[in-house]
C-alpha cells in the first residue's frame, strides 16, 4: 500500500465534474498518523539550517528527479527542495507530486522552495517530539 489519491466527482447532474485529491496514508493495513503540529514544527526548525539538495527545472519531475530525491531523503532524511523560474509547475504541485511517489511528509512549502520529511528505512536519525 501506500499514499493514494483518490479523486471524486460531483454527482450533481448536467455540471461538470470535479476533481479532488484526498491524501490516504496506509501501512500495514492501517492508517498511518500524519505529523503533528509540534513535529512539524520540529522539522521546519530543523530544515531552517540545511542548504537546498535539489533543484527542479523545466524538465519537471521526471525519473531522474525521483530517484536523486529518494536517495537525499534515504540519507538525510529531510531535504529541502528549490523549484527554478524556468520550471513548468509550481512549488505546490512538485512538493505534493514528489511527497506521494516517495512515501514522505511536506514540511513546508515557503515561495520557489518545500521540504520534504521521510524516516530512513535503514537507520533512522531524526528523533520526533
Amino acid at each position: 500500500t501506500g499514499l493514494g489519491l483518490h479523486d471524486f466527482n460531483s454527482t450533481k447532474t448536467g455540471e461538470e465534474p470535479k476533481r479532488v485529491s484526498v491524501k490516504v496514508f496506509e501501512e500495514g493495513g492501517g492508517v498511518k498518523k500524519l505529523l503533528t503540529g509540534k513535529q512539524r514544527s520540529y522539522l521546519r526548525a530543523l530544515a531552517n539550517r540545511i542548504e537546498v539538495v535539489l533543484q527542479i527545472g523545466k524538465s519537471g519531475t521526471n525519473k531522474s528527479v525521483l530517484k536523486q530525491a529518494d536517495e537525499a531523503l534515504e540519507a538525510r532524511e529531510l531535504v529541502k527542495i528549490r523549484i527554478l523560474k524556468n520550471a513548468l509547475l509550481d512549488a505546490e504541485t512538485a512538493a505534493n507530486g514528489l511527497a506521494g511517489k516517495l512515501k514522505a511528509e511536506i514540511v513546508q512549502i515557503i515561495g520557489n522552495n518545500f521540504v520534504l520529511y521521510r524516516p530512513s528505512r535503514k537507520k533512522p536519525k531524526i528523533k520526533l517530539p
